[in-house]
């Protein structure tokens, strides 16, 4: 069930998910839609075909499916971007909702030619052009070109380290992508300050991790060495996605939406 904030409009929530249980946990607490990844460490990539396999299977809302092959940027390889390929035609035969990606040219550019060749490799699915936007050198051209093919919305936060500090930008852009596109926030989106994004940029999506953190299983523990090359980061302390956290947005949006307009 979708939410509508002051003025009426239906507010759908998509959650960033690594993996199953995170999925699972992102439905529980009420999110519209999933987009599923792995290795968010990284910024997330393509998950596993056994993960997307499973994710699918199990889950009765829609999901969207990371195509990113590697961390970094998002100038590919030709290998790279048939990778790409490959994996938007096995996310199609697999039922997913929709496919979510973004490739650029040296220049800062949106690489048209690849992003409109993936796009129509997955019709009739749902596209998203991700984060890879604020990476972007001119936004607003971006986002013109972006009008010529086949994308339906673009993941944001504005071209800064928050969809809170890109509020601005964001609301340009829903303004320029009128009915035309979807201009989804995401970055640092929570219950604090999830309405006034909303409100403020007059979007009808909106994307969040909702993540907190679990104690791993594991009785029997080897301090002496990491599998990750980040000092900052065990194997003992699991990330996932809050199903407490996703409701708590949701019902934050919804409590919104029964106050009167002030």
């Amino acid at each position: 069930m979708m939410y509508k904030n002051r003025s009426g409009k239906k507010i759908l929530f998509e959650v960033c998910a690594e993996g199953i249980e995170s999925a699972f946990n992102a439905q529980k607490g009420g999110a519209d839609r999933i987009e599923l990844c792995s290795g968010l460490v990284a910024g997330g990539v393509t998950p596993g075909y056994g993960s997307i396999k499973e994710t699918l299977r199990q889950l009765e809302i829609p999901v969207n499916v990371l195509i990113r092959p590697r961390g970094g940027d998002f100038c590919y390889s030709l290998s790279e971007f048939n990778v790409m390929k490959s994996d938007v035609e096995f996310v199609k035969q697999a039922g997913a909702n929709g496919v979510v990606f973004g490739i650029l040219c040296e220049d800062g550019s949106v690489d048209k030619e690849r992003s409109e060749l993936l796009a129509g490799l997955a019709y009739p699915l749902s596209v998203t052009f991700h984060r890879a936007f604020d990476m972007i050198r001119d936004p607003f051209e971006a986002l013109e070109t972006m009008k010529s093919f086949r994308i339906d919305r673009i993941l944001t936060s504005g071209s800064e380290s928050s969809a809170e500090k890109g509020i601005e930008l964001i609301r340009e852009l829903t303004v320029q992508a009128g009915e035309k596109l979807i201009i989804m926030p995401g970055g640092g989106i929570n219950v604090s300050n999830v309405n006034r994004i909303v409100d403020y940029c007059g979007v009808s999506e909106i994307h969040a991790s909702a993540l907190d953190y679990k104690e791993s299983r594991m009785k029997y523990r080897n301090y002496k060495t990491s599998m990750s090359s980040s000092i900052n980061k065990s194997e003992y302390e699991i990330a996932a996605v809050s199903a407490e956290k996703v409701n708590a947005i949701k019902t934050a949006i919804s409590n919104d939406s029964e106050d009167p307009v002030k």
